[in-house]
């Protein structure tokens, strides 16, 4: 989470299953209140698909106060990339290790035990085509397995799609 100034709610996101993946049919995120019926996702998101942290959302509460999330009113321009670490077992080590380095090159990102993954939060500031290089790279050396959870069209223009 990067803005302490804001109020923080969680926003839900229903997920598609399929596959028995993602492991779970809501996903939470932190997000700041915007106090217009928007929030701020303050997250990188592990399974939801096409948004980004720093995006702008519409909630709506249900009878018990839980929000959730609506259409993206406003896109952030960040991107997220999601890895499945491969490398010594996905071990904390490894996934550190992967966090560390694409913090070298402007990316954040954020590790989680369970699924061995790693979730990157690439800002439109990040040199992309050397995070893509690296991406795949990585992926080359099964290192890890990639998904792009959420791109833009800088991020396509970048990889020469």
């Amino acid at each position: 989470m990067t803005n302490p100034d804001g109020l923080y709610v969680k926003v839900h996101f229903r997920l598609e299953v399929k596959d028995d993946w993602p492991p779970a049919s809501v996903e939470s995120l932190w997000a700041v209140d915007q106090g217009n019926g928007t929030v701020r996702l303050d997250n990188i998101p592990w399974f939801v698909r096409g948004i980004a942290c720093g995006d702008i959302v519409v909630v709506e509460p249900d009878e018990e106060g839980v929000r959730w999330a609506g259409e993206v009113v406003r896109r952030s321009e960040n991107c997220t990339i999601r890895l499945i670490v491969l490398r010594d077992g996905g071990s904390g080590a490894a996934r550190q290790s992967v966090i560390n380095t694409f913090q070298q090159l402007g990316v954040d990102g954020e590790g989680i035990e369970q699924f061995r993954m790693v979730a990157l939060d690439v800002p439109p500031t990040a040199d992309l085509a050397q995070v893509q290089r690296l991406l795949n790279h990585g992926a080359a050396k099964e290192w890890w397995h990639m998904e792009e959870g959420c791109i833009t069209t800088e991020w396509r223009a970048a990889s020469g799609d």
